[in-house]
């Protein structure tokens, strides 16, 4: 359900609109224990301005595995080239293949499945 909530966040669904990168890791607190003030600064990390210009909706989930399950960034790292094309948000969008709100869910997908 967390990918759910992710999109709903993302989409202004549930009250207040957050980015990419807010709208994922907002969806994943409880199940990883990630307090409010974390959520806050990847306010930082939308729009392209998560660090080397990465989407941030694929930073979150990055930032989660890279504390919690290591093993699987590779993993995510190709199932998201898979399904976006590139990593960095600017590629992302001039591939058009997979718009922010598809970044977000096909992100926190992954993180629900392999997380």
């Amino acid at each position: 359900m967390s990918a759910i909530e992710a999109k709903n966040n993302y989409i202004g669904a549930n009250g207040s609109r957050m980015n990419c990168a807010q709208a994922v890791i907002s969806a994943f607190k409880e199940k990883y224990n990630i307090e409010d003030d974390l959520v806050e600064r990847f306010r930082n990390y939308g729009g392209g301005r998560a660090p080397d210009g990465l989407c941030g909706a694929y930073y979150a989930v990055k930032y989660i595995l890279s504390n919690f399950d290591k093993d699987k960034i590779a993993e995510l790292e190709n199932y998201f080239l898979e399904n976006a094309g590139a990593l960095q948000c600017s590629n992302i969008k001039g591939l058009k293949k997979l718009s922010c709100v598809g970044c977000v869910e096909k992100s926190s997908e992954f993180l629900e499945k392999h997380g």
